[in-house]
């Protein structure tokens, strides 16, 4: 499967700052310094809808790690998944009564699209589920010879007993577990489970479904977390960066996947930062497709909204904070673009550099785009107010602007 075009990221003068980053497994901010190449790996769509503003507030975030890890000279080794088969899918291509795998690459197609609009700078690898299927179905079958999976029916079911280290990623405890298993894809309920939190490895096939051929494990298709896993050892390895995705991600899908990595290689841990993205709601709840309260990113770009200024507003919001969407927040996102387009349009200016280091400072600490967009916000009042001399400060501004937050001034 292919990515999308890369955005030209601009060299900037000086070198960016080492990141510290929130880390859900500690609670706290860790500083992360990886070698000449970052690793990070994000959890992609599920492809049944287009791409909505809560995608698009994660993904950003990600971008910015990237961003802030570029400016310190570094190369960043991104992975990032489709899970092109899957349940909410299979329900979407019935209940519309089209094929599962052409919507997938529809609304793959589409997602594609809103990324390059939004210059989220693209993976290295973007792997779909299907495709990773022949190194799925190894891991699947080695964590059961070490007695870390068991058949139930058909089915293959990861045991969380096999992994000491279960639980540290979302520091919840069984209770909590149990009822979030339930909401998001597990079946804690389902009579014979060894634990009611063993997540599934292997489904058996089903009548109807698609099937792909599971070698000892029988026909049938790969659980949720086992995708990950299989495409984050395969493309990164142990011990990577950053494991990132949305607030939702964190219990179960990513407390997993680090317990079935740990478990194949006895090595932990699997990421060395869970890094997870706020929820973007609207009319008082958070967006989903269940609910169906969205606002795409494609039908913003149709009615004529500048894809910079939509990235502008998910960048008024700092990436761990849940917030709700507004038309007053785009209208504001809009005035901001018009203001610093207009600043770094004049001949001269006020002086750049310092500028340059609030921002970088400003997101190696967190990530902290609100408080670079205010940086930004103060040069162009300046400019409006007083200008400046320093001939060179509009072209400075311009490119850190779009090295370091992803907008096209």
């Amino acid at each position: 499967m292919y990515a999308w075009p890369a955005s030209e990221v601009p060299a900037l003068p000086g070198t960016g700052r080492d990141l510290r980053i929130h880390d859900t497994a500690t609670g706290g901010l860790v500083t992360l310094d990886p070698g000449p190449v970052a690793r990070i790996y994000v959890c992609g769509i599920t492809p049944y809808d287009a791409t909505h503003l809560g995608h698009a507030a994660t993904y950003n975030a990600f971008d910015l790690v990237q961003r802030v890890w570029l400016d310190t000279k570094r190369q960043v080794h991104y992975v990032q998944n489709v899970t092109d088969i899957d349940d909410p899918l299979l329900e979407r291509a019935e209940r519309d009564g089209i094929d599962w795998a052409g919507l997938a690459e529809k609304e793959t197609a589409l997602f594609r699209e809103d990324m390059t609009a939004l210059r989220m700078l693209p993976p290295r690898q973007y792997i779909g589920a299907v495709e990773a299927i022949p190194g799925i179905v190894p891991l699947v079958e080695r964590l059961r010879d070490l007695g870390a999976a068991y058949e139930l029916e058909g089915d293959v079911y990861f045991s969380v007993e096999a992994d000491p280290h279960f639980g540290q990623v979302s520091g919840l405890d069984a209770a909590a577990m149990r009822l979030l298993s339930a909401e998001r894809g597990g079946d804690p309920d389902r009579p014979g489970k060894k634990n009611p939190l063993d997540p599934m490895l292997w489904m058996a096939a089903r009548e109807g479904e698609p099937r792909w051929d599971g070698g000892s494990l029988g026909a049938g298709r790969p659980g949720w977390h086992i995708e990950c896993v299989a495409i984050a050892l395969d493309h990164l390895g142990m011990g990577f960066d950053i494991q990132g995705g949305g607030s939702d991600l964190a219990f179960p899908h990513h407390e997993m996947g680090a317990s079935h990595a740990q478990a194949l290689t006895g090595e932990f841990p699997f990421a060395k930062a869970y890094v997870h993205a706020g929820m973007v709601a609207l009319d008082g709840q958070k967006m989903s497709k269940s609910k169906g309260n969205l606002v795409f990113v494609s039908a913003l770009r149709r009615a004529g909204v500048d894809p910079a200024a939509i990235r502008l507003a998910l960048l008024a919001h700092h990436y761990r904070a849940d917030w709700e969407w507004t038309d007053a927040v785009l209208d504001e996102a809009v005035d901001r673009l018009a203001r610093w387009r207009a600043a770094v349009s004049r001949p001269d200016g006020p002086e750049a550099e310092p500028l340059v280091e609030e921002v970088r400072a400003a997101l190696a600490e967190d990530l902290d785009a609100p408080a670079a967009l205010a940086a930004v916000d103060r040069w162009a009042a300046r400019q409006a107010e007083n200008g400046g001399t320093d001939e060179r400060a509009p072209g400075v501004v311009s490119r850190a602007v779009d090295a370091l937050l992803g907008v096209a001034l």
